[in-house]
């Protein structure tokens, strides 16, 4: 199978070289992660580097099982370090290894070595790790395959394949399997399974998948909407199940860590603060909630939300929502460039609509960028005292104009 190229991350690789950091890569299983290792390594033994001087493990395969515990993978991985010049080290989902720091802060330590390492959980770095390697790691979070990647795989870029995107999502490997919907949510549904087993009820020994799920559901139902988490305990305790605040909070952190679901908290514009009540929860994957919702055409808002914030997250951005006195701003973006705010729909045609759209806009007296994202067909970008228009597919493209 044809790899999917992901030319942002590679870079990245590329820029910590051997430079004197472990470098970790986290994400939701099946971002990418392993194929991204595959690609380094080629471009790699491209640039010269010997076969010998690459030493490649996946803990999840079965021929690995047995390096269960530091000590193990360490001499695993010191009985192949090359002796004429540097190792390049990779270790795939090392979390499944207990006690990997021990043995990634060894190798570090050697000298020659230059370690990488993936992981599906944002615990990964919240321990021992975090403790051991305390300013020796740079991480970066992996995500699926952006709108201009996809349309780089297939080679093409129409109406049909954006629909293809937001309806079968953005996982390499369904971008691979084409058109066929059989396919894809038989693919979408064993991730989905062995995200929700693997990585979040057995690290959090939750014995009612029955409840994780509804909770799943009912963030992917609210996508694009503020969500407490007693609304959900309620939700789930009118439906009769019995669950507590505490416990959602619990399973709610989970679906985070494993990369599920990312939260945006609120952020007052004029007062320069963040909110701690009703921020939003939007998905890694809007496949994954195709899978599960039966979807409508009034979700396609909520789902172009849900991509673009997940675009600002790839281009480097800190995002928040946006609170404007009583008006909502969907985002505000802040990046090495400075900030910027955006607000995304379906069709502004309608002039109530349009107008409802840029109030929020329109209150920020600051000069920074505004930007108004939509579907609707535009000969160039409409500008409105500022705020440009631009459509949501030309601008998830890479488009500025």
């Amino acid at each position: 199978m044809r790899l999917v190229q992901r030319p942002q991350y590679l870079a990245w690789l590329n820029d910590w070289r051997e430079k004197p950091v472990i470098k970790v890569v986290t994400g939701v299983r099946r971002c990418g992660k392993s194929t991204l290792f595959r690609l380094y390594i080629d471009s790699l033994l491209g640039r010269g580097v010997k076969p010998e001087q690459i030493v490649s493990i996946n803990l999840e395969e079965l021929e690995y099982a047995q390096l269960s515990n530091s000590r193990e993978l360490y001499a695993y991985l010191k009985a192949r370090l090359y002796d004429g010049g540097t190792t390049y080290v990779f270790i795939d989902e090392v979390q499944q290894c207990e006690g990997f720091e021990r043995a990634v802060d060894s190798l570090f330590v050697k000298g020659n070595v230059d370690v990488h390492i993936t992981g599906s959980n944002a615990f990964l770095l919240s321990g021992e790790l975090a403790t051991l390697l305390s300013g020796r790691y740079v991480q970066i979070e992996m995500l699926p395959l952006s709108f201009s990647e996809y349309c780089d795989f297939k080679g093409s870029s129409n109406a049909t394949m954006f629909r293809d995107y937001l309806r079968f999502g953005a996982f390499p490997a369904v971008a691979a399997l084409g058109d066929d919907s059989a396919l894809v949510r038989s693919y979408l549904d064993g991730i989905y399974n062995s995200i929700l087993v693997k990585d979040v009820a057995r690290r959090e020994n939750i014995a009612d998948l029955g409840v994780l799920e509804n909770i799943v559901k009912f963030l992917l139902s609210n996508i694009g909407s503020p969500v407490s988490l007693k609304k959900i305990a309620d939700t789930l305790n009118a439906a009769g199940r019995t669950i507590s605040v505490n416990t959602v909070d619990k399973y709610v952190r989970a679906l985070c860590a494993a990369y599920v679901f990312y939260k945006c908290d609120r952020y007052d514009v004029k007062g320069k603060t963040l909110l701690k009540t009703q921020g939003k929860y939007y998905a890694v994957d809007s496949g994954i909630r195709e899978l599960l919702l039966a979807s409508s055409a009034s979700d396609i808002g909520h789902v172009l939300e849900n991509a673009v914030y997940l675009e600002l997250l790839r281009r480097g951005g800190k995002v928040r929502i946006g609170k404007v006195a009583e008006k909502e701003l969907d985002f505000v973006c802040e990046t090495a460039d400075g900030l910027a705010y955006y607000q995304v729909s379906a069709t502004v045609l309608d002039e109530g609509t349009l107008k409802r759209e840029l109030e929020p806009l329109q209150r920020i007296t600051d000069n920074h960028p505004k930007y108004l994202l939509t579907l609707d067909e535009i000969p160039r970008s409409a500008n409105y005292d500022g705020i440009r228009q631009m459509n949501v597919v030309d601008w998830l493209q890479g488009s500025r104009r």
